[in-house]
């Protein structure tokens, strides 16, 4: 397992991250003397429960909700929001009950119509790019992934809250699930070299990027990275989407394997991947994760601030 850089350096957060990631350890400790499956239930429960009250995230959900179906009526909204809310905790607690998540994976087959291409990939040592969101449990594909034998490294955006990211990354590299890649210069050389010899990434590519393009998402101009797509032309690798995505009980999950985006340019491929994703979050909304500010503009890319802009699109909120 290689190690990111994250955990090579000291902590250095504030009184107040320290805390928060304090009480994240006390919440991750006591629900842990549960059994597991009780415990991605009530974790699930608790993080509804929140995210149905009056807090930030819940004002952000709803928010992002009638920003890209302003046709939507509220109470719907407020139903996505506490789905979405409850698949958030479940995927939380699942992070951190790794070793169990990973014995359950191992028994999941994936599946989906670019599944026997992966498996052909594979064999014969083509590198692999595989893209997906924060959809479902993207930890429980990959776990699924690596089971059936795919040397499955992910990169990764470290966490502000530096206790947090440690308690968060630790949790993978304890298990010895394939290599870990922070965002950053040493953790892209290190993903390079694990592509070149004939491995695999994962890659989130569903958060606000500055530095990348604007594009359609949900209907909604985004901010939205390219270097997936880049990344996948420049070595010949192969870019696909794939999901975990949770089961009506809540505990089990199904991988889906699509088929490989074909190369062209960068903007066109990650468009194909936005086409992708939006339509798994059309099918069932309450699997991704709404509280994110995806769409936010800020001054230096994009309109900024300006006149009438949906609070979902605000630069910044001085409560988030």
């Amino acid at each position: 397992m290689q190690t990111s850089s994250t955990t090579d350096a000291p902590d250095t957060g504030t009184t107040a991250e320290w805390m928060q990631d304090r009480a994240l350890r006390a919440a991750v400790w006591t629900a842990r003397r549960l059994p597991y499956e009780r415990r991605v239930p009530v974790f699930g429960a608790f993080a509804r429960r929140a995210a149905g009250r009056f807090t930030p995230f819940h004002r952000r959900m709803l928010e992002n909700l009638d920003y890209v179906w302003p046709d939507m009526d509220l109470d719907r909204r407020r139903e996505i929001a506490a789905q979405a809310g409850d698949n958030f905790g479940r995927a939380l607690i699942e992070h951190y009950s790794m070793a169990e998540l990973a014995e359950r994976m191992s028994k999941v087959v994936p599946s989906g119509p670019g599944a026997d291409a992966l498996l052909q990939m594979r064999q014969d040592g083509r590198p692999i790019v595989l893209l997906t969101g924060h959809y479902g449990n993207y930890e429980a594909a990959r776990l699924s992934l690596i089971a059936s034998g795919l040397p499955l490294g992910g990169l990764y955006r470290p966490m502000a809250n530096p206790y947090m990211n440690r308690h968060y990354v630790d949790s993978v590299e304890g298990l010895g699930s394939g290599p870990l890649f922070a965002q950053g210069r040493q953790g892209m050389a290190r993903m390079l070299r694990h592509l070149k010899g004939g491995g695999a990434a994962m890659i989130l590519n569903d958060l606000y990027v500055g530095s990348g393009e604007e594009m359609d998402f949900l209907g909604k101009p985004a901010m939205t990275g390219l270097s997936a797509a880049e990344l996948a032309l420049k070595l010949d690798a192969a870019l696909i989407p794939f999901y975990g995505i949770r089961n009506p009980d809540g505990l089990s999950f199904r991988v889906e394997i699509e088929p490989e985006i074909p190369p062209s340019d960068a903007r066109t491929m990650t468009e194909a991947f936005n086409r992708s994703l939006e339509a798994r979050i059309e099918e069932d909304p309450g699997q991704w994760f709404w509280i994110h500010r995806r769409w936010k503009r800020k001054w230096n890319r994009g309109k900024g601030m300006a006149p009438g802009l949906h609070p979902a699109a605000l630069p910044r909120r001085k409560s988030d």
